[in-house]
């Protein structure tokens, strides 16, 4: 049986993303650099690439992105968990969340304005294009003008491996590592072939069984 539940946000999991933004005065304490914990983030897009994160407009870094239509979604790995998950429950009206965590914010490849995180492996630059106010939460929509990858996470070929980056994911409120590889996009239609060189191969020996 299934039991009905009141209306809610019960999507679940979710991406854990560290947003990084600024004000149009870097240097100024009130406007400089900051960090948002986000876990309503996502794709809305392909061409051109677009994301979408939605932040209360009672957040601080709300109203740096209103400020310089910029910001940086910054992947999380197990490494950052603890520094992610402070960034959600202090305010960067109070203090410096970057000195703090001991990050360090960089340039971000196609802005002006918002920083990147250097210790997150993967780093989308975001242009804001349209805020949507919705209720609670304002969702900010914007194009990814640059992506910034470990050089890490590349094998010999130029391909992108997140598998390597050990990154997380939010679930009710929980903080979880990725699990066991399961499968890839169309791998059950897949040919023998193309699922003995994509799949580990513990799982191709338990599908050739079945």
């Amino acid at each position: 049986m299934k039991i009905e539940m009141p209306p809610s946000t019960m999507l679940n999991p979710v991406p854990v993303v560290m947003v990084s933004c600024a004000g149009k005065e870097p240097c100024n304490p009130e406007t400089g650099p900051n960090i948002i914990t986000v876990a309503w983030a996502g794709t809305v897009n392909s061409e051109p690439p677009m994301v979408s994160v939605s932040i209360r407009k009672s957040r601080h870094s709300h109203d740096l992105i209103c400020q310089s239509s910029e910001l940086v979604i910054n992947l999380v790995t197990e490494d950052l968990a603890k520094a992610c998950d402070y960034c959600g429950v202090r305010s960067g009206r109070n203090e410096d969340k970057f000195k703090k965590m001991k990050l360090h914010p960089k340039p971000a490849p196609g802005l002006q304005y918002a920083p990147l995180i250097d210790e997150s492996p993967v780093s989308l630059s975001c242009k804001l294009r349209d805020i949507i106010e919705l209720g609670s939460h304002d969702m900010f929509l914007a194009e990814v003008v640059a992506v910034s990858v470990d050089e890490k996470l590349l094998d010999n070929k130029g391909k992108i491996c997140l598998e390597k980056a050990g990154l997380i994911t939010y679930s009710h409120g929980e903080y979880y590592t990725l699990g066991k590889m399961l499968g890839f996009f169309g791998y059950s239609v897949a040919s023998k072939e193309a699922l003995k060189r994509r799949m580990p191969k513990k799982m191709t020996k338990k599908s050739n069984k079945k």
